[in-house]
């Protein structure tokens, strides 16, 4: 790496709450399994397969919450994400049949009904129901790195209150992170970016390198960063600290002021699942999504026009392009010339292709236009690696939630939780003593 020519630390954080429900035929919560897998989760793996047949050169961090991987693993659910699958077939099979009359809706039910069948072929013929098993093959190329998480996703701050129980929660996390992909992390998800001071020792006592917090954590930083959040400080406990890039960050996850919110991508909630009768959509559940969108976003008080795939997926691409040269033009009014600066940009994976559907094609051009800007794609591990010498500072208590602190979790109408919590962290952290 040429000094001051900087790189991008893309992170994608996968993570749903753990739902199994086998006493009920079908639960609502299951299908956010269900809607992650089809639409971000073999979407991304998808891509990065394909990018890595094409002989492109990048690197990308990934995170598996522990609940996700139960999940995944979990022979019920993935029957039932077959089943779900082939009842979606069956519907969009229908709607080609109610819409022929009607070419743009016609095309589109085709496209859906190709999207499921395909995906049913990759998830079970390709890849054998194995969504872990695919993750521990990209992780093996060295073109992805996995980091841990917290073992239920818990603001960690916040169990600071509770003896032991962050230190549980990291200490398990990394145990289901080795038990699932082998190995030891280097990296760690802290839920939310949630950071206070003392979780840095219980990340170091795993022996884990860095971490990632969102950008006031350096601005108020003891003492601040001097290069803000275009380098990472260790922390006086040792691990590493990346400050997520607001600005680039916000240009892609914001519907208000980012890509998604373009008239021209498919609209999330105009589903069918909402426009057709219990009829019409049996055997599956009424009044619930589908991932039958016909309509795109539009815009704000009009009417929804119809979804045009082709010009979405040329937004998508132009998209990805002007997020490379900002980043590159941005990087370089740094005039960095005797060290390296990097940009982190962390997102939820399920922006990408779920609620973003346009997502996972913004996020290959992205790589493609990296690699034609000749922008390196880094982990924060090869960047430590590369750059071993950086500041030493204590970041803020922070998040990357509303408000920047942990407001959002210690709201009065979240009281109600907190004692049940409390108990359950104490199981949890004598179980974790006894293993």
């Amino acid at each position: 790496m040429t000094k001051g020519t900087g790189s991008l630390a893309l992170i994608l954080h996968a993570h749903l709450p753990f739902v199994r429900h086998p006493e009920h035929e079908f639960f609502r919560e299951e299908n956010w399994l269900f809607e992650a897998i089809s639409e971000s989760y073999v979407p991304l793996l998808q891509m990065i397969r394909r990018l890595l047949r094409r002989g492109v050169r990048f690197k990308l961090t990934l995170s598996v919450s522990p609940t996700l991987c139960a999940m995944l693993a979990d022979p019920l659910l993935r029957d039932r994400y077959i089943r779900h699958l082939d009842l979606l077939i069956a519907l969009a099979e229908r709607e080609c049949e109610r819409n022929r009359a009607e070419k743009n809706l016609m095309s589109l039910s085709e496209f859906y009904r190709e999207f499921f069948a395909e995906t049913r072929r990759t998830f079970v013929e390709e890849w054998d129901c194995d969504l872990l098993g695919v993750f521990r093959q990209l992780r093996g190329t060295g073109a992805v790195e996995i980091m841990a998480s917290a073992a239920t996703h818990a603001i960690l701050p916040i169990l600071q209150q509770s003896p032991g129980a962050a230190n549980a929660q990291i200490a398990i996390g990394c145990d289901q992170f080795r038990e699932t992909f082998g190995g030891e992390p280097s990296g760690f998800w802290l839920p939310e970016c949630a950071y206070s001071a003392g979780l840095a020792k219980s990340l170091q006592a795993e022996n884990l390198r860095w971490f990632v917090v969102d950008a006031h954590a350096f601005d108020q930083a003891v003492p601040p960063a001097r290069r803000g959040t275009f380098a990472p400080c260790f922390t006086r406990a040792g691990p590493a600290a990346f400050a997520r890039d607001i600005q680039a960050s916000r240009q892609v996850w914001s519907a208000q002021q980012g890509y998604p919110g373009d008239p021209t991508y498919r609209d999330f909630y105009r589903d069918i699942g909402f426009d057709l009768s219990a009829k019409e959509l049996a055997p599956l559940p009424g009044n619930d999504f589908t991932g039958i969108k016909y309509h795109c976003v539009t815009g704000r008080g009009v009417a929804k026009q119809i979804y045009d795939r082709a010009v979405a997926e040329e937004t998508a691409r132009r998209h990805a392009h002007h997020f490379i040269e900002r980043c590159v033009a941005e990087l370089q009014s740094l005039q960095a010339d005797d060290w390296n600066p990097i940009m982190t940009v962390p997102f939820d994976a399920e922006l990408f292709g779920h609620w973003w559907f346009e997502g996972p094609i913004f996020l290959e051009h992205l790589i493609l236009a990296a690699a034609e800007n000749k922008l390196p794609l880094i982990t924060p591990s090869e960047f430590l690696e590369q750059n071993p010498t950086q500041q030493v500072t204590e970041p803020a208590t922070s998040s990357w939630g509303d408000q920047g602190f942990l407001d959002v979790w210690l709201d009065q109408k979240c009281g109600w939780i907190y004692p049940h919590l409390l108990t359950a962290n104490s199981r949890m952290t004598a179980l974790a003593k006894s293993c």
